[in-house]
């Protein structure tokens, strides 16, 4: 448990990462998914319950624990002045076994920025160079915070091969992001916390067979349900109603969009005769169907259902 005053930001939380495992921390603004990393890295200590890492207190015993662990923080972490090359040099420098400082820029992409001082980057600069200080050092344990916050595709996709690699060489990770697709694509595993508790956890497969459909996230529940994606305009409500006018989709039918043309539609049961209806309305309405999913929902359809759609401040 961790307390700021009158604020519990972090409230009977668990969790654990074995070698060569990608957790993805998911959770609205606010949540407490900086407080519990801050907590693991050893930045600030529980006021109740216990945070080990390595099997060590990450505060009592610091140094034993960053020598072992790589932090990749969302502010950069680097002097203004200070020029590519150099910085990740001073980092390297306190390291007994860093890695080649020169192969590591051209990895992330800034060996033609080794010169450039720090204030110069683009914020997407910034994001890499911090990446790379987090991993000079040769980690088993490394703590990604947003690491593709500010991004361009091309960057986004050497940060997501980097985690990749992470993990077949036995590097464990601890990833945040707001980032659903993201989490989907890396993480081995997936923990959504809200208000500071864990609401939901396991293999992103696992959370996306989970029928979650308003609030209702209990797996293997009585029903089905259909997402698609389509082209087109395409109301919810009137969605809805048709299926309902139709008699195969009479009983308890709700659609709800989970994103800009994305709906997901649940039914007492999905038919073969349940999909034809479906299809025909569609194309009656002269909607491009680009996929249709049965029973399937994306890690982003989950996260919504479970923490809610209002805006977190």
């Amino acid at each position: 448990m961790r307390r700021f005053g009158n604020n519990v930001a972090v409230n009977e939380l668990s969790f654990s990462l074995h070698a060569g495992e990608v957790l993805a921390l998911l959770g609205p603004n606010g949540a407490g998914k900086t407080t519990t990393v801050e907590m693991c890295e050893g930045f600030s200590s529980p006021d109740e319950g216990t945070v080990r890492v390595f099997g060590m207190d990450p505060v009592a015993k610091a140094d034993a624990v960053r020598e072992r662990i790589g932090v990749m923080l969302q502010g950069g972490g680097a002097y203004p002045g200070v020029r590519v090359g150099e910085m990740l040099e001073l980092v390297a420098s306190y390291s007994t076994d860093p890695l080649d400082t020169q192969w590591l820029l051209e990895t992330v992409g800034l060996a033609s920025h080794k010169k450039t001082p720090y204030r110069r980057l683009s914020g997407g600069q910034q994001q890499r160079l911090s990446l790379a200080c987090a991993l000079v050092n040769r980690p088993e344990l490394v703590f990604l915070d947003e690491p593709t916050a500010g991004l361009d595709a091309q960057s986004r996709m050497v940060v997501w091969d980097l985690v990749r690699s992470l993990r077949r060489d036995g590097v464990a990770v601890v990833l945040t992001t707001h980032l659903m697709d993201e989490a989907e694509a890396l993480a081995d595993n997936v923990v959504i916390i809200d208000k500071g508790r864990v609401v939901a956890q396991g293999s992103p497969e696992q959370l996306t067979s989970m029928r979650v459909i308003g609030g209702d996230s209990a797996e293997g529940n009585a029903g089905g349900m259909v997402t698609i994606h389509y082209d087109g305009d395409l109301a919810a409500e009137e969605l809805a109603a048709q299926l309902r006018q139709t008699g195969v989709g009479k009983e308890a039918v709700s659609v709800s969009e989970t994103k800009a043309q994305h709906l997901a539609i649940k039914t007492k049961e999905v038919t073969p005769e349940f999909i034809a209806t479906l299809t025909q309305l569609l194309a009656d309405k002269s909607i491009l169907l680009r996929s249709l999913d049965v029973n399937k929902q994306t890690l982003e359809d989950v996260f919504l259902n479970i923490t809610g759609r209002e805006i977190r401040s």
